[in-house]
């Protein structure tokens, strides 16, 4: 008779619990050390299919660019590939960035993936089998989401999920549904048919959000990119909140905001804790009005000390949106990349210095399946990789003097210190910032001849007028995306007594948005981006010394900054200038230090950039 298998003997189950134990530890740990990881320690680097294609991508061009990432650019920390917006959308005649009725959500009122673009959605409803593809690569899956909730599911009232019973969510004895929580008056300034906010008050509002966020971390989502929720859609309430639930959240998400059209510093004075990176101006595109207009934002974020500041489990980004190096689309079009970037080479250049030396968060957006070897020379610069990533004290250099080369053109040198006089430019704007900004105040109504009341603004010596006829009203978001370089003033719109166009008048002398709670403020902006020579400086982790010239004029500048100045600013001194090298990193070439300056000649809307090493 055979003998069956031997129980085992007790110093070996002494042995196999040790082991188990050991094993439960180490997964413990290995979960507690993920969850505890500081995000976004570095500015983050990807890919975003916005660019290339608009809303349309599919499965396949996905996981092809995002094989080319892997291949590419993963050596040089570009990890994220981001799906952006509508991937829930079918691709149908009719269907289109504002259009209703065509998003697929599930009967919790989630989004899930279009089965048709998104064929190995059909597993799970979900992108579990993409992301799970992506992690095999090395890299890192994100998805771009919309605030709130989708107007499709508020019209049909879906219950909410509690994710603690499986069942709809239940509280002082009533079944919660969308139309609780929705609020109808919050529509996305520019797809109103799309999504609207949540109530971030109730239980199930926080209930919705909830099984939404904890959906995605299912699915191996590791960055979420949320529009519509910053700037002039204000929502701080639902940013905290899933600010906070993403903390609940054992896997590691990255937050970040989308798009910051009027964003401060003060307004992401309340927010910045709470997220990883956010957006500071509209959509970038590859025109040099966009790029240009840059230049001030984040110089504003830089000399509030923004950059790098504590973030959600780790720091925090202010974000000057994608680089549209390659091949492109259209902003909001029905079909995918088509067309060459419109930018030139130094044009290009100029933008990659400026987005390294603010460490701005670098996210591709050209179509990588033609990624050429120039455009990947420029996204890939090891010196301004190294810049964007430990590079300090990232700040505009106001000391730099300027002349135009042309003769033909009068213009004489920048006073030193050079100062941009913004009260002097063409062009007064409407922006917002937090209420208690000192630039929110001001405000005043007259009337006069018996013509309706005019909502005036005290700004330094003379007042800057706001009509509000009968036809007019101020407007504080456009109806749909703007970029980064569409500033309109006084923002008027055609009357629809919609939130977005309701304003008060407080005694503080504060014009409060009522849609986002912000004050409106006026400013001065360099319309065109013509405002000639600027500057930045930063510091290596080694003690190298960074100054980027750049001249936004259209005719060619000769710059200089004194050694002294950037002795001055860095607080460092540089007695022994003999013993330091200067290497211009476009061109490779020297540039001696035996003199008082560095100065050279730098073409339009081009950028030189000095690499200091002593």
């Amino acid at each position: 008779m055979g003998m069956g298998p031997s129980s085992p003997q007790p110093w070996q189950r002494h042995r196999l619990c040790s082991a188990l134990l050991v094993l439960v530890l180490f997964v413990f740990l290995w979960g507690t050390s993920q969850a505890n990881e500081e995000l976004a320690a570095l500015p983050p680097r990807g890919w975003n299919s916005y660019d290339s294609f608009s809303w349309t991508v599919d499965e396949s061009a996905y996981l092809q660019n995002a094989q080319i990432l892997a291949e590419k650019l993963l050596p040089h920390g570009y990890q994220y590939a981001v799906i952006d917006f509508l991937w829930y959308r079918k691709y149908v005649d009719g269907a289109y960035t504002d259009s209703y009725g065509f998003d697929n959500i599930d009967e919790w009122g989630r989004p899930f993936p279009d089965l048709q673009r998104f064929p190995s959605s059909t597993v799970d409803r979900g992108f579990s089998q993409i992301a799970s593809k992506v992690h095999g690569m090395g890299l890192k899956f994100g998805i771009h989401l919309m605030k709130g909730i989708s107007v499709q599911a508020v019209n049909a009232n879906t219950p909410i999920l509690d994710i603690k019973t499986g069942k709809p969510y239940i509280e002082d004895g009533h079944q919660w549904t969308a139309r609780d929580i929705g609020l109808t008056h919050r529509t996305c300034a520019w797809m109103p048919h799309g999504f609207m906010s949540v109530n971030t008050d109730t239980g199930a509002g926080r209930a919705f959000l909830r099984s939404l966020y904890r959906q995605y971390a299912d699915w191996g989502v590791d960055f979420v990119k949320v529009d519509c929720i910053f700037g002039t859609d204000y929502s701080p309430e639902e940013i905290i909140t899933i600010s906070e639930l993403l903390q609940e959240i054992d896997r590691p998400i990255i937050l970040s905001l989308s798009p910051g059209t009027e964003a401060t510093p003060a307004l992401a004075e309340n927010i910045s804790d709470h997220v990883n990176m956010y957006r500071i101006t509209g959509d970038d595109w590859d025109n040099w009005n966009d790029v240009s207009s840059h230049f001030s934002v984040s110089s504003s974020f830089a000399a509030a000390k923004k950059i790098g500041a504590t973030g959600l489990r780790g720091r925090s980004w202010p974000d000057l949106d994608m680089l549209p190096f390659g091949w492109l689309t259209d902003p909001s079009v029905n079909q995918g990349p088509h067309r060459k970037c419109n930018l030139t080479l130094d044009e290009q250049k100029t933008q990659m210095a400026l987005w390294s030396m603010a460490k701005s968060p670098l996210m591709y957006g050209g179509d990588l399946r033609h990624l050429d070897d120039i455009t990947l020379s420029i996204i890939t610069n090891p010196t301004l990789l190294k810049i964007n990533h430990y590079s300090k004290n990232n700040m505009e250099f106001h000391y730099v003097h300027s002349e135009r080369t042309s003769k033909k053109e009068h213009s004489g040198r920048f006073r030193s210190p050079y100062h941009v006089d913004l009260t002097k430019n063409d062009g007064m704007f409407v922006g917002l910032t937090a209420c208690n900004d000192d630039t929110a105040n001001g405000w005043y109504m007259i009337s006069q001849d018996g013509k309706p009341d005019h909502i005036c603004r005290n700004y330094e010596i003379q007042n800057d007028k706001i009509r509000n006829t009968s036809d007019t009203c101020l407007d504080a978001s456009a109806g749909r995306r703007r970029t980064a370089s569409e500033i309109r003033f006084p923002m008027f719109s055609a009357c629809r007594w919609h939130a977005k166009q309701m304003w008060e008048l407080n005694a503080n002398g504060n014009l409060v948005s009522s849609y986002s709670g912000l004050c409106a403020s006026v400013e001065s902006r360099d319309e065109g981006g013509t405002n000639g020579a600027r500057a930045w400086v930063a510091t290596g982790s080694k003690g190298e010394i960074y100054l980027a010239f750049f001249n936004l004029d259209s005719t060619s500048r000769k710059m200089a900054a004194r050694i002294s100045d950037l002795g001055m600013v860095l607080r460092r001194a540089l007695l022994r200038k003999h013993l330091c090298s200067c290497t211009e990193v476009w061109s490779g070439k020297n540039f001696s230090l035996t003199k008082e300056e560095i100065s050279a000649v730098v073409n339009p809307h081009a950028s030189m950039l000095f690499e200091i090493i002593c």
